[in-house]
């Protein structure tokens, strides 16, 4: 154990050096995309702030954010709100706390009980989770186990086991003649995201749903459980929100409106007509849990890739009865978002915006935490940058949001309540689980996705070389197993351009999809995964943190140091750099896919031909900006602010005032959650989404919305390259 830890050690004491040697390499090698001359006094701002991030005080943050379950609205919830505005304030951030309002449930009671055919009780649930050795499992604060927007429900009921309850598995159960209407389907967590799963279920006319983690996806199967290792326990619970946050997330009864407190009640709408609340209850459990119910199941066997790591063969039902019981108080809550502010100098109004969420289904120590104690440690960066006279020539604004794990609901609200502002944000960086292990991944829109891996290029690793080096090598050998067929599951990002790291692409599940997906603003997504088999259970707290994710805090630092570099390089930068020619290639690439699957869909009249005509005029206009942009020593001062204004509007223009179909909130043409997905990204939605569909008039009715914004993108590209 000593010997493995000694060079970690070794590379703590030696970070600051390492890290203003990578920032003078990276001066070194060449022009930085987006400033007209990578000055000695830029790098100087660089190293001084990437020698500012503290592995300690990060370590110290967690501890403090962590030291009690702070659910969404709690006072465990504000007390840190209080903390982190004082975090912000002592770096020399204008902060103030914002509150917002939320409708959220609470459960009173929650029940779980199945019997087998004979009527004999097999188990009563849901059971409190515990393991041999845990300092904070029984804090009587400890959340309950329940679903966020699961209504209260009182069914009894066949179950139907239904794999990961996607939409193949629900239409493979129809093929084999099984109906769930009536019955209540019990899924196991994976595949897509848990209100998708209630979502289909509802459509097929289930009363209820169980979801459960089985331990082939979190547990046992895949390593040693904790207290001994990262993965899941027999006891471990998945909660989490199953809002249909793919119609729209946010406050349910406010869709579109900023949930103020002084928002009159005429303004909000009832809870039976929220399209993104369900109306059938639902409830996770352990494998604990569910083990008997699967075992006593008979019927048909479960399709062999439907198996999982429980010691029996898995059938699909009948054989159970369950009597599921759920009691909800639902009422306004109070959430509260501490935002933080340093004025630009040259450009005010441009904002770039920085958040992580806060709030957590218990303690949160990998989600979120993790990513709020890298952000203060980016703020305290940038505090120290601050006190040596340092400004920023576009507007910082860092942003601790809440009730993020209840729906995206604080940034969302925020969001909707500053979209005049928004209009002029040249950039959303987010993170959220900042740190469950030691492997870097990003997701952004194609324009961003060279600056990710720039910016990485000047962040030191505690491995060793730069972040960039060490994520560009892990995913070389990450390709080489699963050649080798060593690795199980096969990367899930979109086609990659080129042969560089890989970077995914903008889907939902965190507090980048108000800015992206209904404002337009160009978004990030960072984070550093590993083994994590406790997500959004009790078990996700420091003493689970401190043994599997981050013993000496190294990842925090390096997470800490990507983060504020996005911002200090988006804020600084002489020429917005936004990668457009990537962006048309994938364009391009997204439409081919496209065309692929509407022939194997039996789609043939579906005309392709503009909007691929309007992607290559989009390149083409992209590859003359690009010109411009990596010489802005040619531009005088007022046409570079106006080059910089039309590199802003081109994502804006990828917005479809109407928005999707049937879900208008989501107004981007190129990303959104999928409908039946949740989490994952789908790209140019409205056309995919209708080729999945089979429905060609709304597949035609798409592809027109889609290659009116392109051309409008084109049109400003064309504009700036004048």
């Amino acid at each position: 154990m000593i010997r493995l830890r000694l060079p970690i050690l070794i590379s703590a004491l030696l970070l600051p050096a390492l890290a203003i040697l990578v920032a003078q390499n990276a001066t070194q090698s060449g022009a930085v995309f987006g400033y007209q001359d990578f000055s000695t006094e830029q790098a100087k701002t660089d190293q001084s702030f990437l020698a500012v991030p503290d592995p300690t005080l990060a370590g110290q943050e967690l501890r403090i954010l962590t030291a009690e379950p702070h659910l969404a609205g709690s006072p465990y919830d504000h007390k840190n709100a209080e903390y982190v505005a004082s975090k912000f304030r002592e770096a020399g951030l204008e902060t103030e706390i914002v509150p917002y309002m939320a409708w959220l449930n609470t459960p009173t009671k929650t029940l779980v009980q199945a019997y087998d055919s004979a009527g004999k009780l097999l188990m009563t649930g849901p059971t409190k989770e515990h393991v041999s050795s845990d300092p904070f499992q029984d804090n009587p604060d400890v959340t309950p186990i329940f679903n966020g927007s699961s209504p209260s429900g009182d069914v009894t009921a066949q179950v139907v086991y239904a794999n990961y309850c996607r939409l193949q598995d629900y239409d493979q159960l129809a093929e084999l003649g099984v109906d769930v209407k009536g019955k209540i389907v019990l899924c196991r967590y994976g595949g897509n995201f848990r209100g998708v799963k209630v979502y289909i279920a509802q459509q097929r006319g289930a009363l209820g749903v169980l979801i459960y983690s089985d331990p082939a996806d979190d547990g046992y199967y895949r390593g040693d459980p904790y207290p001994h290792g990262p993965w899941g326990p027999e006891t471990h619970v998945q909660r989490g929100s199953v809002q249909f946050m793919f119609k729209y997330p946010g406050d349910a009864l406010t869709p579109g409106i900023a949930s103020r407190p002084d928002l009159p009640a005429s303004r909000r709408i009832k809870p039976e007509d929220a399209a993104s609340l369900p109306k059938i209850p639902s409830q996770p459990l352990s494998w604990h849990d569910a083990s008997p119910i699967l075992a006593h199941l008979r019927g048909p066997d479960a399709p062999r890739a439907w198996q999982g790591a429980l010691p029996f063969t898995y059938h699909i039902g009948p054989g159970v009865k369950v009597h599921l019981l759920l009691k909800m108080d639902y009422k306004y809550q109070p959430l509260w978002d501490v935002i933080g502010r340093i004025p630009g100098s040259d450009y005010p109004d441009d904002w770039v915006v920085a958040g992580n969420h806060r709030d957590a289904w218990v303690y949160g120590a990998v989600d979120p935490n993790s990513g709020t104690a890298a952000m203060l440690e980016a703020v305290h960066g940038v505090g120290a940058l601050l006190k040596q006279g340092w400004r920023p020539k576009r507007t910082i604004v860092f942003c601790s949001w809440d009730g993020e794990e209840e729906g995206l609901i604080g940034s969302t609200e925020w969001a909707e309540d500053h979209p005049e502002q928004l209009a002029h944000a040249v950039a959303y960086f987010n993170t959220d689980v900042g740190v469950a292990g030691p492997n870097f991944e990003a997701s952004a829109v194609p324009s961003l996705k060279e600056f990710v891996r720039q910016v990485t290029q000047a962040v030191p690793s505690p491995k060793g070389g730069t972040v960039y080096e060490v994520w560009k090598q892990s995913q070389a050998e990450a390709a080489a197993n699963h050649a080798l067929g060593v690795q199980e599951h096969a990367p899930t990002e979109a086609a990659v351009i080129g042969h560089d790291v890989r970077i995914g692409d903008l889907g939902s599940g965190s507090d980048f999809t108000p800015f992206i997906q209904h404002l337009g603003v160009p978004s990030t997504d960072i984070g550093s995964g590993g083994p994590y088999g406790v997500y959004h259970s009790t078990f996700d707290d420091y003493t689970w943190f401190v043994m599997n994710a981050d013993p000496h805090f190294l990842y925090e630092q390096e997470m800490a140091r990507v983060f504020g570099l996005e911002v200090l390089h988006m804020a600084d930068a002489d020429v917005l750099p936004y990668d457009y020619s990537t962006y048309g290639r994938e364009l391009t690439a997204y439409l081919d896919e496209a065309q692929k699957k509407a022939e194997a869909a039996g789609i043939t009249d579906l005309d392709f031909g503009p909007a691929e005509e309007a992607a290559k005029k989009f390149t083409e206009y992209a590859d003359r900006v690009r010109e411009k942009q990596d010489h802005p020593d040619q531009q005088s001062p007022q046409p570079l602010a106006t080059l910089n204004d039309q590199l802003r509007a081109v994502e804006g223009d990828f917005l479809a005032p109407e928005g999707l179909p049937e879900r208008p909130w989501f107004k981007h043409t190129i990303y959104a959650p999928g409908e039946y997905t949740g989490y994952a990204a789908v790209v140019i939605p409205g056309v995919n989404e209708a080729i999945d569909a089979k429905d060609s008039a709304r597949a035609q009715q798409q592809m027109t919305v889609l290659t009116d914004a392109i051309n409008r993108a084109a049109q400003t590209l064309q504009e700036a390259a004048q």
